[in-house]
């Protein structure tokens, strides 16, 4: 069995590799974190191994630093394990309490960890591609805690500019009243709309749902409305409403890829 301990950086990655009987193959060497990199560490274990599951590669987990390395070698059909920093941290110092932590040294600890086989899980393709999905969710749960947000925004501005608005809909967060709010950001633009073009917005975006009626009712409103008549606020509203529709947009697109 060939055992390659690898300690990960963000600008190179030092490496050990030994075998079952303990021989030191190659000793502690530095690949850089790119391409021609990785190459080197692969054509070092191809020359010492005879086959791919005979072959344990343990990683440092360093975060986002060991993500493409990781990548490379589950490519390359090697069996991967993951290991935390404080448990090579404990086994070093379980070694020798008197030997000294670098790079090198935690390379060599790793490869010892493998050989020793201390309740070490492989780190799988599914498991790789688990992270990915891990990723995605969160970036979906940031994106949605962003949205959120910018919706409370919109409420705030839509009392200052047209708080009538809100009691004669289900919710400010529609896409009808979106459509309404971008074109018409505040209660006088609404008042002195053309009740045709009204109507017309209305209708198309919530899908023949609102018509003439609602065009009637949101103008008699808006022309009776105490709403505030600021430019700066109806322009930070119809900024505010195209991020959520942009935010929307990306969340499907997470959706779709998870």
């Amino acid at each position: 069995m060939i055992y390659v301990g690898i300690d990960v950086s963000k600008v190179k990655h030092d490496c050990f590799i030994s075998n079952s009987d303990g021989e030191v193959l190659f000793n502690a060497f530095t690949i850089a974190n790119n391409r021609d990199g990785f190459n080197e560490l692969y054509q070092k274990i191809g020359s010492v191994m005879e086959d791919a599951t005979k072959v344990k590669v343990g990683l440092k987990a360093t975060g986002h630093y060991s993500y493409n390395l990781l990548g490379y070698i589950i490519d390359k059909g090697l069996p991967a394990y993951v290991i935390n920093p404080l448990h090579t941290n404990l086994y070093r110092k379980s070694l020798s309490l008197r030997q000294t932590k670098t790079d090198k040294v935690d390379a060599r600890t790793i490869a010892s960890m493998l050989m020793s086989d201390v309740n070490l899980k492989s780190y799988s393709d599914t498991s790789y591609h688990n992270e990915e999905l891990k990723s995605l969710t969160r970036y979906r749960f940031d994106k949605v805690k962003e949205r959120a947000k910018l919706k409370t925004s919109v409420s705030r501005l839509v009392c200052i500019l047209f708080p009538e608005l809100e009691k004669l809909v289900p919710t400010l967060h529609m896409a009808s009243v979106y459509a309404l709010l971008s074109e018409f950001p505040g209660a006088k633009q609404v008042a002195n709309a053309h009740l045709t073009r009204l109507t017309n917005l209305l209708s198309e975006a919530s899908k023949g749902r609102y018509g003439k009626d609602t065009a009637i009712t949101f103008r008699e409103a808006a022309r009776a409305s105490i709403g505030s008549i600021m430019p700066a606020k109806s322009l930070e509203l119809k900024h505010t409403i195209k991020l959520i529709q942009e935010l929307d947009s990306e969340i499907d697109e997470i959706e779709n890829e998870i």
